[in-house]
């Protein structure tokens, strides 16, 4: 309860005031019961508490401040004779120690049954020891020959079974706790050791949240987001900045997470006295779960270091005790280090594991840099990886304003996913970029053997243990592409013997490539039949758009200012002042595709501007956030129109500018080809051809490249080749939370279809290396992120990063750097219009 409570039972007091909102707490209300009578219950809960240091730890921080009961109230009825608590340590040797405390000393013969049951509910071994008179513990010791060992990808669980006898045998109480094998090691300087295995951390911080419930989560709810977490290849979580439901510990053990166990302290910190009793409740209460391999005090110097000493009075496993953002018990934790800095950290003699890092805000952080980092803190000796900024957006449903999802701006709308869970962009890169398993061939041609290079990145899982499913597919063109992907081929095979943290080739035997065959998927599934990632390669460059060629001659139509080419019901228009295409029409029907092609190109203001920065001014931190377009000085210096053979072209040339020349070619069945050349030198973060077209209007789009989500040059991962189609949509980040996202960069486009209200605009896109921008990105009402120039329907050979919440582009690696572009770039685009 939140975070002050007095509990009353028929009008006294049951115990002191509990202080502390995310702590278990109990009282012994025996002799105030009226037996046999209604009895009153009474609680009181204050939002404030009366404690400063209290409301320093829990209520002065970044997240919602709620008050109330937050979690379960039970009412136990236990034996005069009874367990209180066990403590148990079973390591990856087998060794089993219980600690069983009672309730009071005993004054009879008593002892204690403890059985060990294995997951099928067969009894594996039991001991009894007894209790010395006066006592109210007692230790038992067992030993078990080769357990099944608990980690994150073998969460392998036993039940410990504990009844209390009588002198005469007679079970007087009896409770169950489930367990795991296994051992953790911290070697000084070199790693975490999970069962003398040293382990990578995939990892992100997690609260506790719904928006309808707030903080109060059931059952379901936990084993959701853990199954979220492993959905995106995760090992780990941060339960920052305060002790999870027992229920979310109970499915980190069966599911497999390893979890950072944190004692409540955002930037303040609790006093000693009250700091002691609640270190106490969360260690006693969440001691027993294997996947708990740390313990942490506190959240960015939140810490009360006279607590450190506190958690091992309680813990018999005597976990690593941390501080998250500090330099403590072995670790350097770090937070939201940029990319150069991180390294730097990396050379300190602890081991580096941010506990914070790539903090997300809308489309940026999280994925968005995360391969950079990722390839450097997994390969570094004394990295063992980190815990991504959030998991999820932090919104309450207002029910008093509609029912909308307030993130209270920017501070809640941090996550990988919406408040519902709605899977963003950067949660497929996730997933991607940490699959366990890795297939490393870039590309795939016709004459590919079937040998596949591979990198199992498991800790304990041999890649026998995973299936590789495969398919040899036909993509359709964009002149069929109302057609289906078909599959051609198709099979399945166990992964080859490549052990945990090695690499080595596997050969699937598969059909060679059929004419037809232009696409190759692979997918794997753990042993728990979840797919880790999809894999696909298009197998060739794929062929240019052939126009009929047969067809009556287009006809040409000139005055001062324009030239007109009609073909097959279609009608081109072309300025002979500006070279561009100004009018598209069908069968006498407009379609507003106009006014290009015109180079674009933009810079990304950087940090040489800070002296002439005035700091007085509240806007000039955005600066370094806006996407200055450049201009393009270029002037027209020729256009022609005439016929050759069955097809007429219009040659546009340029001259003092970027763009160089536009050459068109309209055939007699309408189609319209175009190729370009422009000419740059110098830094860039977005440059390519753009053309208009009202966004208004638009309806939908359906394409066959990477997607479904847009990518950014920082997040290129987490896309398949594949067809795709999404309805226009237009989000505003942290306030409505439809995904994928209709508009933004899309890679590898072979073909896009877009409809709109005025017919249907096929773009073939014969340009390699290049992205097909649907507008641009919208940003936050407070554009955090970026403002970034219109660029209406696009054509790119360079699109820009995205930041994180914390750190610009340029701090963030090096896929995150603007390019140095120098010479000419050529392209061809064929157009379709219906």
């Amino acid at each position: 309860s939140m975070p002050d409570t007095d509990v009353k039972i028929n009008g006294k007091k049951a115990g002191s005031k509990h202080q502390g909102g995310f702590y278990r707490f109990s009282y012994n209300i025996t002799d105030l019961l009226r037996y046999g009578k209604k009895n009153l219950f009474e609680v009181t809960v204050k939002k404030e508490s009366e404690n400063a240091s209290v409301n320093l730890a829990e209520r002065r921080a970044d997240y919602w401040n709620f008050g109330g009961i937050i979690r379960p109230v039970f009412l136990e009825i236990k034996p005069a004779d009874h367990f209180e608590r066990i403590a148990i340590d079973a390591q990856a040797d087998g060794s089993f120690r219980a600690l069983a405390f009672l309730g009071n000393a005993v004054s009879g013969n008593l002892s204690v049954k403890t059985e060990i049951i294995d997951s099928s509910g067969k009894k594996i071994i039991e001991n009894t020891s007894h209790i010395r008179k006066g006592s109210d513990n007692t230790t038992t010791s067992l030993n078990i020959a080769s357990p099944k060992l608990w980690t994150a990808e073998t969460p392998n669980l036993y039940t410990a079974q504990f009844s209390l006898l009588s002198e005469n045998g007679t079970i007087l109480h009896r409770t169950t706790e489930k367990f795991g094998f296994r051992t953790i090691e911290v070697r000084e300087s070199d790693g975490l050791y999970i069962n003398n295995v040293r382990v990578n951390i995939r990892g992100v911080n997690r609260h506790s949240f719904r928006p309808e419930t707030g903080r109060t989560l059931d059952r379901a709810k936990n084993y959701e987001d853990v199954r979220l977490m492993k959905e995106m290849n995760m090992n780990s979580v941060r339960l920052s900045h305060y002790p999870a439901d027992p229920e979310f510990l109970e499915a980190c053990d069966e599911l497999g997470l390893y979890v950072m166990n944190e004692l409540g302290g955002w930037h303040g910190k609790y006093d000693t006295p009250t700091g002691v009793k609640l270190v106490k409740s969360l260690v006693t209460r969440d001691v027993n779960h294997p996947s708990v391999i740390w313990w942490s005090n506190g959240n960015e110097k939140g810490w009360n270091t006279e607590l450190d000493g506190e958690f091992h009075k309680w813990d018999i496993q005597k976990r690593p005790v941390l501080h998250p953002q500090g330099n403590f018990g072995g670790f350097e934790t770090m937070h939201y280090r940029s990319y150069g800095e991180s390294q730097e950290y990396m050379r300190k003699p602890e081991i580096w594991m941010p506990t914070e890092f790539l903090h997300g805000l809308y489309d940026g952080g999280h994925g968005a840099g995360l391969y950079d980092y990722w390839e450097v803190m997994r390969k570094h000796p004394r990295s063992i990886g980190g815990f991504l900024w959030v998991l999820a957006d932090e919104g309450v449903k207002r029910v008093d304003q509609g029912g909308r999802i307030d993130n209270q701006g920017n501070f809640g709308a941090d996550g990988i996913v919406g408040p519902h869970h709605e899977k963003e962009g950067s949660f497929f890169t996730i997933k991607e970029v940490w699959s366990p398993i890795q297939i490393m061939n870039k590309k795939i041609d016709r004459n590919f053997d079937g040998n596949f290079r591979i990198e199992n990145r498991y800790d304990f899982t041999n890649m026998q243990e995973v299936t590789f499913n495969w398919e040899q597919v036909a993509f359709p063109t964009m002149e069929n592409s109302k057609s289906k992907v078909s599959v051609i081929n198709q099979g399945r095979i166990k992964g080859s013997d490549i052990a945990p943290q090695s690499e080595g080739t596997m050969k699937i035997n598969m059909p060679k490539f059929a004419d037809n065959v232009n696409g190759l998927f692979v997918s794997v599934t753990d042993k728990f039949g979840h797919e880790l990632w999809r894999w696909s390669w298009r197998i060739d460059q794929p062929a240019p758009i052939e126009p009929n060629k047969q067809g009556q001659l287009p006809t040409i139509a000139e005055n001062q200012d324009e030239i007109r080419v009609n073909s097959s019901g279609k009608s081109y228009v072309f300025s002979k002042k500006t070279g561009y295409l100004t009018e598209v029409s069908t069968n006498g029907k407009k379609i507003s595709f106009a006014n290009g092609p015109k180079f674009i190109g933009a810079r990304r203001a950087d940090r040489s501007l800070d002296q002439f920065y005035n700091h007085d001014d509240p806007t000039a931190k955005s600066m370094d956030r806006t996407y200055r377009e450049f201009d393009e000085l270029g002037v027209l210096d020729s256009i022609s129109v005439y016929a050759e053979g069955n097809a007429v072209k219009v040659n546009v040339q340029y001259k003092l500018g970027n763009m160089t020349s536009s050459n068109w070619i309209i055939s007699p069945d309408g189609t319209l080809s175009l190729d370009y050349a422009y000419y740059f030198d110098g830094v860039v973060d977005l440059m390519g051809i753009k053309f208009d077209y009202p966004e208004e209007k638009m309806v939908s789009k359906k394409w066959l490249g990477d997607g479904p989500y847009r990518v950014w040059q920082n997040r290129l991962h987490g896309t398949t080749y594949d067809v795709w189609e999404t309805e226009y949509n237009d989000p505003i980040p942290g306030e409505t939370f439809t995904y994928p996202e209709f508009k933004g960069y899309f890679a590898n486009c072979t073909w896009m279809e877009l409809k709109t209200e005025e017919g249907t605009i096929s773009i073939s896109n014969e340009t390699p290396d290049s992205y097909i921008g649907v507008y641009q990105p919208r940003d936050g009402r407070d554009a955090l992120l970026y403002t970034l120039p219109e660029s209406g329907i696009s054509l790119l050979n360079v699109i820009p990063a995205v930041r994180n919440k914390v750190n610009a582009t340029d701090l963030i690696g090096p896929s995150s750097q603007p390019k140095w572009v120098n010479g000419e770039k050529k392209g061809r685009l064929v157009f379709r219009f219906n």
